[in-house]
């Protein structure tokens, strides 16, 4: 329940920060621009507290339903006009006004962004060594030569610092169709280039899970075989394990580290292991039977409900903090948008053809589960998130379909050619056609998050 929560509140905090920043975009050119705003909403629905400031026509809401919000200027497509009011219309503009309007609200969500990064860099961004930890063999990682021991020095050139990093740097260049050019040093202290091959990487499934298909793990420094917590009622509680409990055997044959306890209890599922255990300094036998678990290979897996006990120095050596001056730090924040955009609108043009999957998408529900995720982790990877989110929206309001910003712009741009708007009527149309486009992908976005939920 307290999951839950965290998730909703972190939710719809980002949404209404960003979709606020967002109509302040366009609220704010509007105004400099001579064009007469009546409303600024945040949420839609019933007034819930509406104010007006001193010698401004504008009305100040806050809405009941906190999933959006809106700035309604004076048109007189939409209202009758009073005669006064017409140089201020919206509709009465020139093309390039009505452009700069438009676009001032993604452009809003492009520069929190920015800042947002801007911050963090000069704050220090704090992140794991890059280290690889485990490579599967023949994967594309392994065919690469790269090696457990290896630290990720560069991408594409790119220089990369920490593992998150090297991840996203990656899934960057391996949308660009080129070989990527990785240059780690090895476990002996050697500089080495691994290439992974364009070929390769562009039958990989671009996404989260990008780094396991490629076949490549994070190196983790090993977990005691200490039992920290027991699930009641699971095989680990009705065997008698206890929170402290360090697995000195299982079989008769040595456990030195909690992946080792983990691989065994894995590899024998239903059968019954002799675990020989350190309680408060003097040794017990114990029997332990995994329980049995189906895969979605249709293979089965041992489960026991216990968890480790995980030191908290445990990453105190891989750990890394990269900050930046302010001149760097913006230049940086400013690749990172740049690298962000084109990295989203590559991966939303592969899977118009078919070469991404659309598990890649995610609806409120996906959106609420990350917010929940990195709030709980920390202020940093919140803001992290909400600078990847702004930049999303902002990508999807430049999209070229009615209703959108980049609808308005498709439009604005046929009535530069023409000398003349479109039709009512074909607008009307393209509107309906926009509507129909946005539920259809809210629709597949709501099924990939259900599917994602249930596996």
């Amino acid at each position: 329940m307290l999951v839950l929560l965290i998730n909703i509140v972190a939710f719809l905090v980002a949404i209404l920060l960003l979709v606020t920043i967002h109509e302040f975009g366009h609220f704010w050119v509007a105004r400099r621009l001579g064009v007469k705003v009546l409303r600024f909403s945040v949420g839609f629905g019933r007034a819930l507290y509406t104010w007006r400031r001193r010698g401004d026509d504008t009305e100040y809401v806050i809405a009941a339903l906190p999933l959006g919000g809106y700035v309604k200027m004076v048109d007189e497509r939409e209202d009758d006009v009073d005669p006064a009011d017409l140089p201020y219309a919206f509709n009465t503009q020139p093309v390039w006004k009505r452009s700069l309007i438009a676009v001032a609200g993604p452009a809003a969500n492009f520069l929190l962004a920015i800042l947002l990064y801007w911050g963090l860099l000069m704050a220090g961004e704090s992140g794991l060594r890059p280290q690889v930890g485990a490579v599967t063999p023949a994967s594309v990682a392994a065919e690469a030569a790269l090696a457990p021991g290896d630290v990720i020095q560069s991408v594409d050139g790119q220089p990369v610092a920490t593992w998150g990093q090297f991840w996203r740097v990656l899934l960057s260049a391996s949308l660009g169709g080129d070989d990527v050019d990785v240059v780690v040093v090895t476990a002996d202290g050697d500089r080495a280039l691994r290439s992974l091959p364009a070929d390769e990487l562009s039958r990989l499934g671009a996404g989260q899970n990008l780094l396991s298909q490629l076949g490549v793990e994070r190196y983790t420094p090993p977990i005691p075989p200490v039992i920290a917590e027991v699930v009641s009622g699971q095989p680990a509680d009705t065997a008698g394990l206890q929170p402290g409990d360090r697995i000195v055997a299982m079989d008769g044959v040595a456990v030195t580290g909690w992946m080792d306890f983990v691989e065994a209890v894995q590899a024998n599922p239903g059968n019954a292991l002799a675990l020989r255990v350190l309680r408060n300094g003097s040794e017990r036998l114990l029997q332990l039977t995994p329980r049995a678990v189906a895969r979605d290979d249709g293979s089965q897996v041992g489960r026991i409900g216990a968890g480790p006990e995980v030191p908290g120095d445990l990453f105190a050596d891989l750990a890394v903090t990269v900050r930046y001056g302010p001149v760097d730090a913006f230049v940086e924040a400013l690749r990172r948008v740049g690298d962000l955009s084109v990295m989203t609108l590559r991966l939303v043009g592969r899977m118009l053809v078919g070469t991404a999957s659309v598990e890649n998408l995610s609806g409120p529900i996906g959106i609420a589960d990350a917010a929940g995720k990195t709030a709980s982790f920390g202020i940093e990877p919140y803001l992290q998130f909400l600078a990847l989110l702004s930049v999303s929206l902002g990508l999807l309001n430049l999209l070229p379909i009615p209703v959108l910003d980049g609808g308005q712009l498709l439009y604005f741009a046929f009535e530069a050619v023409r000398g003349r708007p479109l039709s009512e009527e074909v607008q009307a149309y393209g509107q309906r056609l926009g509507i129909l486009l946005i539920v259809c992908l809210m629709t597949l976005a709501f099924y990939v998050d259900i599917a994602r939920i249930f596996g």
